[in-house]
């Protein structure tokens, strides 16, 4: 596809590489003065588009174009093909990402364009997104609450992009929520029936409820990866991850990761159930450019004292031990580990729009949808 005046052109050497994960610095703090985004680390993106460094690269593919005017880049998309989603849901689904553009129509055509002229020509017949890389990572168009800074691992975006995807003839295949909710409430607002109920079936199984141990990080993660398996694989769009992928995710966490915000069960030494909280990292980066250097570490060291917001990143029981008030105990741990810890508020995401069970859990604790994503679809 051509427009004239924008080049479209694939980022292959190391420079090209490097414009477009500078890009969107530009874009957010230099050009739409953005005072929420927040900036990712350099080194990290670095190696997310790097195959070399990507577990994601053994078993799929993704092409990554900068979109020029006059020699200056004004937007960044990425071409993706998950072969594992395809075989795991029978389809033929190309995937579009990373995509970021000025606030011109003309030019989010040319990304968006050739993101679908690359998947047809993969043989695709459906080009879906926005997802950075997979459903595991980064998902979804922001639409709804623009309020204030993204919290760890969730996307932000000018609300100018929607206009611009929905133009292009992209349209909604689902929808995803992000609650939000105080830690105090976990307990607070667990009904005594339930609770009450929880504690029984705690003593009836022996149900032990314990924080990860960060010294057999490897093992405990080993244990984590089946349990994230199963609980998810029902949920629409699941891909199960490979053994480095999930190993690539743990450790990215690891450096952030709070023991007071990790929980596991364990009925008679067996690991039946995970909870996962993070702190919000986005309130360390948002105060750094991008890099730990020289002054990065300084920054961060400093702002990792002051982050007073989490985010429930993951919670599963496997499936025959559902109805043992499981979820219960984690939300009555999580809440008695994070309060005397500091946290304040909690967001609770990402949910589809129709996981009803998860939800009502939420809705029941007192939280309130306050932002919401989306993904699209178009027919090729």
């Amino acid at each position: 596809m051509s427009t004239p005046g924008i080049v479209i052109e694939p980022a292959v050497t190391d420079r090209h590489k490097m414009e477009f994960i500078k890009f969107p610095l530009w874009l957010y703090r230099k050009h739409l003065k953005d005072p929420y985004w927040v900036p990712p680390l350099i080194s990290e993106r670095k190696g997310f588009l790097n195959p070399d460094k990507n577990p994601f690269f053994e078993h799929s593919e993704a092409e990554f174009f900068l979109a020029r005017r006059d020699g200056q880049v004004v937007g960044t998309v990425a071409a993706i093909l998950n072969n594992n989603h395809n075989k795991m849901h029978n389809e033929k689904t190309g995937f579009f990402g990373l995509f970021e553009c000025v606030e011109d129509y003309t030019v989010a055509e040319a990304l968006l364009g050739k993101a679908r002229e690359w998947v047809r020509a993969k043989g695709m017949d459906i080009l879906r997104g926005p997802i950075n890389m997979d459903i595991n990572g980064e998902v979804g168009l922001l639409v709804y609450g623009f309020d204030g800074p993204p919290v760890v691992l969730m996307t932000y975006n000018p609300r100018y992009y929607e206009g611009f995807i929905e133009r292009f003839g992209l349209s909604k295949v689902k929808d995803l929520y992000a609650y939000t909710i105080k830690v105090q409430d976990f307990a607070r607002n667990i009904p005594e029936k339930v609770l009450r109920v929880a504690k029984k079936m705690q003593k009836r199984h022996n149900i032990a409820v314990r924080p990860l141990d960060m010294s057999r990080f490897d093992e405990e993660i080993a244990k984590i990866k089946v349990i994230y398996e199963e609980a998810w694989a029902k949920n629409w769009g699941d891909v199960a991850m490979t053994e480095r992928e999930f190993h690539a995710m743990a450790y990215g966490l690891k450096q952030f990761m709070d023991p007071a915000l990790v929980y596991v069960a364990e009925i008679e030494g067996e690991m039946v159930g995970v909870c996962v909280g993070v702190p919000d990292a986005c309130q360390i980066l948002i105060h750094m450019d991008g890099t730990l250097f020289p002054t990065g570490w300084l920054k961060f060291l400093w702002y990792k004292r002051k982050v007073k917001d989490m985010r429930l990143l993951i919670m599963g029981v496997l499936e025959e031990h559902r109805l043992k008030g499981i979820d219960a105990l984690f939300y009555l741990a999580t809440a008695e580990g994070a309060v005397p810890a500091g946290y304040e508020n909690c967001e609770m995401s990402w949910i589809l729009e129709d996981n009803y069970k998860i939800r009502r859990g939420c809705e029941t604790l007192g939280g309130k949808i306050y932002r919401t994503y989306r993904l699209y679809d178009l027919s090729l």
